[in-house]
Protein backbone atom coordinates (compact mmCIF):
# COMPACT_ATOMS: atom_id res chain seq x y z
CA UNK A 1 0.00 0.00 0.00
CA UNK A 2 1.54 3.61 -0.69
CA UNK A 3 2.12 5.73 1.85
CA UNK A 4 0.12 8.51 3.15
CA UNK A 5 2.01 12.17 3.51
CA UNK A 6 0.92 14.51 5.52
CA UNK A 7 1.22 17.08 2.57
CA UNK A 8 -1.36 14.84 0.57
CA UNK A 9 -3.81 14.61 3.41
CA UNK A 10 -3.43 18.42 3.67
CA UNK A 11 -4.42 18.74 0.02
CA UNK A 12 -7.18 16.40 -0.02
CA UNK A 13 -9.25 18.29 3.44
CA UNK A 14 -8.46 21.56 1.51
CA UNK A 15 -10.32 20.17 -1.53
CA UNK A 16 -12.92 18.49 0.65
CA UNK A 17 -13.54 20.69 3.61
CA UNK A 18 -13.24 17.11 5.55
CA UNK A 19 -11.35 16.24 8.82
CA UNK A 20 -7.49 14.60 8.82
CA UNK A 21 -8.72 10.99 9.66
CA UNK A 22 -11.48 10.64 7.15
CA UNK A 23 -9.15 12.23 4.59
CA UNK A 24 -6.20 9.71 5.39
CA UNK A 25 -8.66 7.06 5.26
CA UNK A 26 -10.09 7.89 1.81
CA UNK A 27 -6.81 8.08 0.47
CA UNK A 28 -5.35 4.84 2.28
CA UNK A 29 -8.33 3.32 0.27
CA UNK A 30 -7.90 4.36 -2.96
CA UNK A 31 -3.93 3.68 -2.85
CA UNK A 32 -2.74 7.28 -2.51
CA UNK A 33 -4.45 8.48 -5.55
CA UNK A 34 -6.37 11.62 -4.54
CA UNK A 35 -8.99 12.08 -7.79
CA UNK A 36 -10.09 8.14 -6.72
CA UNK A 37 -10.23 9.41 -3.06
CA UNK A 38 -12.21 11.91 -3.81
CA UNK A 39 -15.03 10.47 -6.22
CA UNK A 40 -15.03 7.89 -3.17
CA UNK A 41 -15.57 10.59 -1.16
CA UNK A 42 -18.59 12.27 -3.33
CA UNK A 43 -20.16 8.87 -3.56
CA UNK A 44 -20.37 8.36 0.31
CA UNK A 45 -21.73 11.79 0.37
CA UNK A 46 -24.32 10.80 -1.65
CA UNK A 47 -25.30 7.88 0.22
CA UNK A 48 -24.80 10.03 3.88
CA UNK A 49 -27.24 12.84 2.55
CA UNK A 50 -29.91 10.05 1.56
CA UNK A 51 -29.56 8.64 4.70
CA UNK A 52 -29.81 11.58 6.87
CA UNK A 53 -32.87 13.11 4.05
CA UNK A 54 -35.50 11.41 6.27
CA UNK A 55 -33.98 13.11 9.21
CA UNK A 56 -36.49 16.57 10.27
CA UNK A 57 -34.60 19.80 9.42
CA UNK A 58 -36.69 22.71 11.24
CA UNK A 59 -34.41 24.85 11.77
CA UNK A 60 -31.74 27.25 9.82
CA UNK A 61 -32.15 30.44 8.38
CA UNK A 62 -33.71 32.67 5.52
CA UNK A 63 -32.28 35.03 3.17
CA UNK A 64 -33.23 37.53 1.03
CA UNK A 65 -31.66 39.85 -2.07
CA UNK A 66 -33.16 42.95 -3.88
CA UNK A 67 -32.26 44.52 -6.95
CA UNK A 68 -30.26 47.28 -7.11
CA UNK A 69 -32.94 49.55 -9.36
CA UNK A 70 -35.82 47.30 -7.21
CA UNK A 71 -37.22 45.63 -9.87
CA UNK A 72 -37.37 42.50 -8.21
CA UNK A 73 -36.35 40.26 -5.04
CA UNK A 74 -35.88 36.62 -3.93
CA UNK A 75 -36.46 35.09 -0.45
CA UNK A 76 -35.37 31.72 0.09
CA UNK A 77 -35.24 29.31 3.65
CA UNK A 78 -32.75 26.86 3.71
CA UNK A 79 -33.20 24.22 7.05
CA UNK A 80 -30.63 22.29 8.93
CA UNK A 81 -31.28 20.04 12.49
CA UNK A 82 -30.33 22.55 14.89
CA UNK A 83 -29.46 26.10 15.30
CA UNK A 84 -26.14 25.38 16.12
CA UNK A 85 -25.53 23.80 12.67
CA UNK A 86 -27.80 27.26 11.33
CA UNK A 87 -24.41 29.59 12.87
CA UNK A 88 -22.01 27.40 11.18
CA UNK A 89 -19.97 29.40 8.64
CA UNK A 90 -19.87 26.14 6.04
CA UNK A 91 -23.45 26.16 6.25
CA UNK A 92 -24.11 30.23 6.10
CA UNK A 93 -21.82 30.22 3.04
CA UNK A 94 -23.74 27.28 1.13
CA UNK A 95 -26.94 29.55 2.05
CA UNK A 96 -25.35 32.71 0.40
CA UNK A 97 -24.23 30.51 -3.02
CA UNK A 98 -28.20 29.14 -3.11
CA UNK A 99 -29.26 32.90 -2.56
CA UNK A 100 -27.01 33.96 -5.72
CA UNK A 101 -27.84 31.21 -7.94
CA UNK A 102 -31.78 31.98 -7.02
CA UNK A 103 -31.23 35.02 -7.49
CA UNK A 104 -29.43 35.27 -10.73
CA UNK A 105 -31.39 32.53 -12.33
CA UNK A 106 -34.90 33.59 -10.69
CA UNK A 107 -35.59 29.97 -10.39
CA UNK A 108 -38.10 28.95 -7.76
CA UNK A 109 -38.76 25.46 -8.28
CA UNK A 110 -36.21 23.86 -5.51
CA UNK A 111 -35.70 20.86 -7.77
CA UNK A 112 -34.74 22.46 -10.75
CA UNK A 113 -32.33 25.25 -8.71
CA UNK A 114 -30.85 22.36 -6.51
CA UNK A 115 -29.69 20.29 -9.71
CA UNK A 116 -26.23 19.78 -10.88
CA UNK A 117 -23.30 21.84 -8.88
CA UNK A 118 -25.92 23.14 -5.69
CA UNK A 119 -26.80 19.07 -5.04
CA UNK A 120 -23.40 18.14 -4.81
CA UNK A 121 -22.13 21.28 -2.37
CA UNK A 122 -25.33 20.14 -0.74
CA UNK A 123 -24.49 16.39 -0.44
CA UNK A 124 -20.23 17.47 0.73
CA UNK A 125 -22.22 20.03 3.27
CA UNK A 126 -24.35 17.09 5.03
CA UNK A 127 -21.28 14.40 4.68
CA UNK A 128 -18.99 17.06 6.72
CA UNK A 129 -21.29 18.99 9.30
CA UNK A 130 -23.39 15.55 9.67
CA UNK A 131 -26.92 16.82 9.97
CA UNK A 132 -29.50 16.67 7.39
CA UNK A 133 -29.74 20.19 5.31
CA UNK A 134 -32.58 20.96 2.80
CA UNK A 135 -33.45 23.84 0.40
CA UNK A 136 -36.89 24.46 1.89
CA UNK A 137 -38.48 27.06 -0.34
CA UNK A 138 -37.99 29.92 -2.53
CA UNK A 139 -40.20 33.14 -4.06
CA UNK A 140 -39.62 35.68 -6.31
CA UNK A 141 -41.11 38.84 -6.22
CA UNK A 142 -41.46 41.53 -9.21
CA UNK A 143 -42.25 44.51 -9.37
CA UNK A 144 -44.81 45.21 -12.68
CA UNK A 145 -43.67 49.12 -11.98
CA UNK A 146 -42.96 50.08 -8.67
CA UNK A 147 -40.42 48.74 -6.30
CA UNK A 148 -39.12 46.09 -4.06
CA UNK A 149 -38.18 46.12 -0.61
CA UNK A 150 -36.40 43.37 1.75
CA UNK A 151 -35.64 43.18 5.30
CA UNK A 152 -34.03 40.57 7.18
CA UNK A 153 -34.07 39.84 10.92
CA UNK A 154 -30.40 39.76 12.28
CA UNK A 155 -31.44 36.67 13.91
CA UNK A 156 -31.55 35.65 10.18
CA UNK A 157 -34.91 33.59 11.25
CA UNK A 158 -37.61 35.81 9.82
CA UNK A 159 -37.65 38.17 6.55
CA UNK A 160 -40.01 39.75 4.19
CA UNK A 161 -40.43 41.13 0.97
CA UNK A 162 -43.08 43.77 -0.21
CA UNK A 163 -43.97 45.20 -3.44
CA UNK A 164 -44.80 48.88 -3.67
CA UNK A 165 -47.09 50.15 -6.81
CA UNK A 166 -44.52 53.45 -6.41
CA UNK A 167 -42.07 54.60 -3.89
CA UNK A 168 -38.88 53.64 -2.58
CA UNK A 169 -37.11 50.81 -1.37
CA UNK A 170 -36.49 52.39 1.72
CA UNK A 171 -39.84 52.92 2.33
CA UNK A 172 -40.58 49.13 0.96
CA UNK A 173 -37.74 47.74 3.64
CA UNK A 174 -39.62 49.66 6.23
CA UNK A 175 -42.96 47.76 5.34
CA UNK A 176 -40.93 44.79 4.90
CA UNK A 177 -39.96 44.78 8.60
CA UNK A 178 -43.16 45.86 9.77
CA UNK A 179 -44.15 42.55 8.20
CA UNK A 180 -41.52 40.38 10.07
CA UNK A 181 -42.22 42.04 12.97
CA UNK A 182 -46.46 41.72 13.31
CA UNK A 183 -46.85 39.19 10.78
CA UNK A 184 -50.12 40.28 9.10
CA UNK A 185 -52.33 37.37 7.59
CA UNK A 186 -52.96 39.41 4.73
CA UNK A 187 -52.70 42.66 2.98
CA UNK A 188 -55.98 44.34 2.51
CA UNK A 189 -59.83 43.31 4.41
CA UNK A 190 -60.43 42.20 0.71
CA UNK A 191 -57.67 39.88 0.61
CA UNK A 192 -59.20 38.11 4.24
CA UNK A 193 -60.12 33.96 2.79
CA UNK A 194 -63.81 33.58 3.38
CA UNK A 195 -63.21 30.06 5.44
CA UNK A 196 -60.41 32.14 8.04
CA UNK A 197 -63.73 34.81 7.83
CA UNK A 198 -66.38 32.41 9.01
CA UNK A 199 -63.91 30.85 11.39
CA UNK A 200 -63.74 33.93 13.15
CA UNK A 201 -67.34 34.38 13.15
CA UNK A 202 -67.78 30.94 14.84
CA UNK A 203 -64.96 32.05 17.69
CA UNK A 204 -67.15 35.36 17.99
CA UNK A 205 -70.58 33.77 18.26
CA UNK A 206 -69.68 31.43 20.99
CA UNK A 207 -68.44 34.28 23.28
CA UNK A 208 -70.24 34.78 26.74
CA UNK A 209 -71.58 38.02 26.08
CA UNK A 210 -72.95 37.04 22.65
CA UNK A 211 -75.02 34.38 24.31
CA UNK A 212 -79.40 35.29 24.93
CA UNK A 213 -78.85 38.81 22.90
CA UNK A 214 -81.83 39.01 20.31
CA UNK A 215 -80.29 38.29 16.63
CA UNK A 216 -79.92 41.81 15.11
CA UNK A 217 -78.02 42.34 18.39
CA UNK A 218 -75.50 39.86 17.87
CA UNK A 219 -75.17 40.67 13.86
CA UNK A 220 -74.37 44.39 14.92
CA UNK A 221 -72.07 43.22 17.39
CA UNK A 222 -70.11 40.71 14.88
CA UNK A 223 -70.21 43.24 12.63
CA UNK A 224 -68.22 45.51 14.93
CA UNK A 225 -66.12 42.63 15.71
CA UNK A 226 -64.89 41.41 12.01
CA UNK A 227 -63.85 44.53 11.70
CA UNK A 228 -61.83 45.14 14.61
CA UNK A 229 -60.25 41.42 13.38
CA UNK A 230 -59.54 42.83 9.85
CA UNK A 231 -58.19 46.24 10.70
CA UNK A 232 -55.38 44.57 13.12
CA UNK A 233 -54.90 41.31 10.89
CA UNK A 234 -54.30 43.58 7.40
CA UNK A 235 -50.86 44.99 6.77
CA UNK A 236 -52.64 48.61 5.40
CA UNK A 237 -55.05 48.97 8.06
CA UNK A 238 -52.20 48.29 11.17
CA UNK A 239 -50.81 51.16 12.98
CA UNK A 240 -46.53 51.04 11.31
CA UNK A 241 -44.16 50.21 13.69
CA UNK A 242 -41.65 53.17 13.73
CA UNK A 243 -44.74 55.41 14.08
CA UNK A 244 -48.22 54.20 15.53
CA UNK A 245 -49.19 57.08 14.42
CA UNK A 246 -49.63 56.10 10.85
CA UNK A 247 -50.89 53.48 9.29
CA UNK A 248 -48.83 51.33 7.13
CA UNK A 249 -51.47 52.16 3.78
CA UNK A 250 -51.16 56.09 4.77
CA UNK A 251 -47.08 55.16 5.36
CA UNK A 252 -47.05 54.00 1.45
CA UNK A 253 -49.51 56.27 0.21
CA UNK A 254 -47.60 59.60 1.48
CA UNK A 255 -44.62 57.84 -0.58
CA UNK A 256 -46.58 57.89 -3.98
CA UNK A 257 -48.16 54.19 -3.80
CA UNK A 258 -49.94 51.29 -2.65
CA UNK A 259 -49.02 47.85 -1.12
CA UNK A 260 -49.18 45.64 -3.84
CA UNK A 261 -48.30 42.34 -1.63
CA UNK A 262 -45.88 41.05 0.79
CA UNK A 263 -44.17 37.27 1.51
CA UNK A 264 -42.76 36.87 4.52
CA UNK A 265 -40.96 33.63 5.28
CA UNK A 266 -40.46 32.13 9.09
CA UNK A 267 -37.90 29.19 10.12
CA UNK A 268 -39.30 26.04 10.18
CA UNK A 269 -43.23 27.22 10.43
CA UNK A 270 -45.43 24.46 9.55
CA UNK A 271 -42.69 21.41 9.99
CA UNK A 272 -43.79 19.18 12.18
CA UNK A 273 -40.59 18.68 15.19
CA UNK A 274 -40.55 15.55 16.05
CA UNK A 275 -40.48 15.44 20.10
CA UNK A 276 -37.68 13.45 21.62
CA UNK A 277 -38.32 11.95 25.19
CA UNK A 278 -34.30 11.68 26.22
CA UNK A 279 -35.30 10.53 29.76
CA UNK A 280 -37.52 7.82 27.92
CA UNK A 281 -35.02 6.18 25.27
CA UNK A 282 -32.86 6.32 27.87
CA UNK A 283 -34.78 4.10 30.16
CA UNK A 284 -35.66 1.83 27.15
CA UNK A 285 -31.88 1.41 26.49
CA UNK A 286 -31.16 0.49 29.76
CA UNK A 287 -34.54 -1.92 30.10
CA UNK A 288 -33.15 -3.24 26.05
CA UNK A 289 -29.74 -4.50 28.16
CA UNK A 290 -30.75 -5.95 30.79
CA UNK A 291 -33.30 -8.47 29.03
Amino acid sequence: MAAISASLVKDLRERTGLGMLECKKALSEAGGDIDVAIENLRKASGLKAAKKAGRTAADGVVAAKVAEDGSYGVLLEINSETDFVARDEGFLGFVQTVLEKTFSSKETDVKALMAGELEDLREKLVQKIGENISVRRVALVEASSGVVGAYVHSNNRIAAVVELSAGSQDVAKDIAMHVAAVNPRVNKPEDMPADMLEKEKDIIKAQPDMEGKPAEIVEKMMGGRIKKFLKENSLVEQPFVKNPELTVGKLAKDAGGDVVGFTRFEVGEGIEKEEVDFAAEVAAQVSASQQ
